[in-house]
């Protein structure tokens, strides 16, 4: 079964209870859906944000078993194996041996560290939104590895790698892309 969004969102908040989580999760939606468009998989993006709604799916409750328990969950629910492959492709060299394959792993790989750093350089700024947000500025944060400790920059590295972008490119389109979904969720998506 391939859930709907609304489908999704439920899944996610089953298992998700933190505003901070079912954001990241609404944030990684609108980037991969953002992300299907630019790469010629526009008639894809429903799927691809469902990829991003779900990714974290076992983060919460069970963080030690990251992308591996989100895998028994999801077929538990009877989700179609496509996107349990690509969720758990997300955790790739981390926490389990599944590479990202398909083009929509390998943006959600890059964009789902990439996204929290961004939003942590975000929050530094007066308007505590990215929409004046420059490629600059999350650079500068990018340097420092005490900052956003927790988002891997060799993960994104790798990651920009995987899909043939330079860094500066990836970290642009995703500045954009945040742009773009920052103000399409409301408050009721995130209870």
């Amino acid at each position: 079964m391939i859930p709907t969004r609304e489908e999704a969102l439920a899944l996610l908040k089953t298992y998700n209870k933190e505003p901070f989580h079912i954001r990241h999760a609404l944030t990684v939606e609108g980037v991969m859906r953002y992300f299907a468009g630019q790469r010629g998989y526009g008639d894809d993006a429903d799927f691809w944000g469902v990829v991003g709604l779900l990714h974290d799916l076992d983060f919460e409750m069970w963080p030690e078993e990251h992308c591996k328990k989100e895998q028994t969950l999801l077929r538990e629910h009877g989700v179609d194996e496509r996107i349990i492959h690509a969720v758990a492709s997300h955790g790739y060299a981390l926490t389990v041996d599944i590479a990202p394959e398909h083009e929509m792993e390998k943006v959600l790989y890059a964009v789902d560290e990439l996204t929290g750093l961004i939003g942590a350089v975000a929050l530094m700024r007066p308007s505590k939104s990215v929409s004046d947000l420059e490629l600059k500025s999350v650079k500068k944060k990018y340097k420092n590895a005490n900052f956003a400790a927790g988002c891997s920059r060799e993960v994104i590295e790798r990651g920009a790698d995987m899909l043939g972008m330079p860094l500066d490119d990836l970290i642009s389109e995703t500045i954009l892309a945040m742009r773009e979904c920052e103000s399409v969720y409301s408050a009721d998506d995130v209870q």
